[in-house]
């Protein structure tokens, strides 16, 4: 049994300037901030404008440079680059093949990874898998998401929740004993009907009529959706702790996908982790998706020291959720 081990060893991050405050939505639906605050967290978010740049590429281009600068990583020396997203520049041509162009990641290969919010979670498994393998050296994960561009703002149940934002992680093989420890991952089909896009793809394809009839934002039942959250997120981190001996004690900081703070509190309360031990920034943020998890580790890189145990827990639309422990591998 081979004792290479993936690990993160660099990260970057990006967000937009333009930032939507609470008092900002109040105008444009039925809500104001002290609801939306006491329910989820957010007390803004960001949103990527058309003079700033355009699509989910830009801002997962942004991340990798961002990385790339901090870690002094030569771009070429990349084998891969994934982009887990939902919202893709195009369905057709991998935003992935376009970053690692643009990026000068000349001998890699991309291609783009789909599972709602449990998207960069599921991409960590594929790219420690790809290392493990031993055929690759450095692979670069980029979990972001341009949301404001399928949501709906005169729906209140969404808007209120989203925005936009990417993170990106390198994993590189490591000896130690550090990195990718193990994962719990899950996914039930039926939760589509609960929280998802009607059309645009190939089951209801975009027409005149999809278009009028808003067919095209992001929708969900919210009461559905927390339930499944709740349990399910945290159900996840109580198991990845079990399997692997662990108690709240051991873990030193959770990492957990930015939806909502009352999931996030419910998962770290199953974990028997205190409040100091749990990282957010959904009060600047919002949910971004895909960008979530990498721009937690981005956002505080420097709190984590060689060998912490982290645990990463996440839930989507799909239903799609799970956890991964993770040694971190260097101050």
């Amino acid at each position: 049994m081979s004792n290479v081990s993936a690990a993160i060893t660099a990260v970057g991050g990006f967000v937009p300037k333009f930032v939507m405050t609470n008092q900002m939505l109040e105008k444009l639906v039925e809500t104001n901030d002290e609801w939306i605050t006491s329910r989820t967290g957010i007390k803004e978010r960001r949103i990527l404008k058309e003079d700033e740049g355009s699509g989910t590429s830009y801002m997962a281009i942004k991340a990798a440079e961002d990385l790339l600068k901090k870690g002094n990583i030569n771009p070429a020396e990349i084998d891969m680059v994934i982009v887990a997203t939902v919202t893709p520049d195009s369905l057709v041509a991998s935003t992935a093949a376009f970053v690692a162009s643009e990026i000068g990641a000349v001998n890699a290969f991309g291609y783009d990874l789909l599972a709602a919010c449990s998207s960069f979670l599921f991409g960590m498994s594929t790219a420690a898998s790809m290392i493990q393998s031993g055929r690759y050296k450095k692979v670069l994960l980029i979990g972001g998401d341009k949301m404001s561009s399928i949501v709906d703002y005169t729906d209140r149940t969404t808007c209120i929740i989203f925005g936009d934002g990417a993170g990106a992680v390198l994993f590189e093989p490591n000896t130690e004993g550090l990195g990718l420890q193990d994962e719990y991952l899950r996914t039930d089909g039926t939760g589509r009907a609960y929280l998802g896009m009607d059309a645009g793809g190939s089951l209801l394809p975009a027409s005149e009529e999809t278009v009028k009839n808003r067919k095209h934002f992001i929708y969900q039942d919210g009461r559905t959706v927390f339930k499944f959250a709740v349990s399910n997120m945290a159900d996840a981190g109580a198991k990845i702790l079990e399997r692997n001996s662990l108690t709240g004690d051991d873990v030193d900081w959770l990492i957990p996908h930015q939806a909502n703070k009352r999931i996030i509190d419910a998962t770290s309360n199953r974990m028997g982790l205190s409040s100091d031990k749990v990282l957010m920034n959904i009060q600047k943020y919002g949910n971004t998706t895909s960008g979530t998890l990498p721009l937690l580790l981005a956002d505080f890189e420097s709190k984590f020291k060689k060998g912490d145990n982290l645990v990463f827990a996440a839930f989507g639309g799909g239903f799609t959720w799970g956890s991964i422990y993770l040694k971190w591998a260097y101050n």
